[in-house]
């Protein structure tokens, strides 16, 4: 039993033996005489054929501000160097070889479109060679491409990111660059991105004579379609701009004593337009309703504006006061004389013609004292009075007694007066003051029509333009 164990010992460090001398005489012939600066063609008229391809395993980053996109990717190149084929049976069977890339030519590949410090990020790994002569070149690497970014439907936003990739010295005649799989790059090994949702990665070859060489010269650009994911924007910008939008139209709707109108301003940070028209419309909504009347007066302007036809296009009425047609177009004279027959009905008017009708009665003889004008419409004193008291062979008697009466009369008239003065600069004043807090009433409730409608039209225009609205 000992004896057929060490046998069988023997024979396996004898194959193990064998197959070492067999790989390093085939390297040795091969890299001998093998020169990496030659293009390894059977021909030099035709190019050499290098299928490319590539595997996208993670995008890394969109970086929107320096329009950089940085990705983990490996390139996948092959080719059939003519110089390193061999026959396995003359070399134990060996069938391919790992070789470094520095002792083998390789094409120059790089991403035109590089961002790197170095320009070319990828790990230099080992070529597997096969005995036909195909090379196997898959180099990983961190890849920062540049990538313009177009932020314009923010966060509805779908990029694309071209990845150029092409030989930096040979042209078409000399290397023909063709895709590896027409339908692109490979994602089976794809890692999800939280921010991106990964729509496809398109290639294409392309074949360009630029000014400075007659030589075509061939590129693969891959382009990389992605789509940022908006339900973390809809639930973290979204819905709180349409909140606060919410609030800032419910504050018109609050009654301007409560002086709560200018604290809401505070939360209005995230639309900037409507806040800020939103806060200097409450500040004239507070200006007009806190308005006094020996300060300020109303300019016909604002009455025209903000009590006659806003009002009765909002459908907005005032106790007592039915705001229609008939009424705005009614003139200013119109109003005026309105007001004063209206007025004329008072006590206090009644007593204000008593006193005109005083001042037209003829003073009595050898009376210095001013009796006023009594007119002939006054029957009080003119018929009843001297009809009744005053006799004519008495009338220079009483004359100085009438006279007394008269001015304590006129004395009377004249407080009166100033308190019917008094009374009625109050009661313009009071109105001028209802004026000014019913043009609050109509801003208020005119800002509220307006910004609501432009907080919908706003709303449905944007998420009607966007090209998608919710990619989880």
């Amino acid at each position: 039993m000992a004896p057929m164990l060490a046998a069988l010992a023997l024979l396996a460090l004898i194959s193990v033996s064998e197959q070492g001398p067999h790989e390093k005489r085939l390297l040795n012939s091969l890299l001998n005489s093998y020169n990496t600066l030659e293009r390894p063609v059977a021909n030099e008229s035709e190019p050499l054929e290098v299928k490319f391809g590539l595997t996208l395993q993670q995008i890394i980053d969109v970086d929107e501000k320096n329009q950089l996109l940085i990705t983990n990717i490996w390139l996948s190149l092959e080719w059939n160097d003519y110089n390193l084929r061999w026959n396995d049976s003359d070399y134990g069977g060996v069938k391919d070889l790992r070789i470094t890339p520095n002792k083998l030519w390789k094409p120059d590949v790089l991403m035109y479109n590089s961002a790197d410090e170095g320009f070319d990020g990828t790990y230099q790994t080992n070529v597997v060679v096969r005995n036909n002569g195909s090379c196997l070149y898959v180099p990983p690497g961190i890849f920062k491409s540049t990538c313009k970014i177009d932020i314009t439907w923010f966060p509805f936003d779908d990029q694309h990111c071209d990845m150029k990739f092409g030989s930096w010295t040979y042209d078409g005649n000399q290397l023909d660059l063709v895709l590896k799989d027409e339908a692109g790059g490979d994602l089976s090994d794809f890692i999800t991105n939280g921010e991106w949702y990964l729509i496809g990665m398109p290639g294409k070859k392309n074949t360009i004579t630029y000014a400075c060489c007659p030589e075509p010269y061939v590129d693969v650009t891959f382009t990389i379609m992605i789509r940022r994911r908006t339900l973390y924007y809809f639930f973290n910008l979204i819905v709180p701009c349409v909140l606060i939008s919410s609030m800032a139209l419910l504050g018109f709707t609050l009654p301007p004593d409560s002086g709560e109108k200018l604290t809401l301003g505070t939360y209005f940070n995230c639309i900037m337009f409507m806040v800020a028209s939103s806060v200097v419309l409450t500040v004239v909504v507070l200006n007009y309703h806190h308005r006094t009347a020996d300060i300020h007066e109303m300019p016909q302007w604002i009455k025209t504006v903000f009590l006659q036809w806003l009002p009765w296009i909002l459908r907005m009425s005032r106790p007592g006061k039915k705001i229609t047609r008939k009424t705005i177009m009614m003139s200013n004279r119109m109003r005026e004389l309105e007001l004063k027959e209206r007025s004329s009905k008072s006590l206090l008017a009644n007593v204000l013609d008593i006193d005109d009708d005083f001042r037209h009665v003829p003073p009595p003889p050898n009376s210095t004292a001013s009796t006023g004008n009594l007119g002939p419409g006054c029957s009080i004193f003119r018929t009843d009075f001297r009809r009744s008291f005053v006799r004519p062979s008495t009338m220079e008697d009483v004359g100085g007694g009438l006279g007394s009466h008269h001015r304590e009369l006129h004395l009377i008239l004249r407080e009166l007066q100033f308190i019917t003065a008094r009374m009625k600069k109050a009661d313009e004043e009071a109105e001028l003051i209802s004026d000014w807090k019913f043009a609050a009433m109509v801003v208020d409730r005119f800002c509220l029509f307006v910004f609501t409608l432009f907080t919908i039209i706003a709303t449905v225009a944007v998420l009607l333009s966007a090209p998608h609205i919710i990619v989880q």
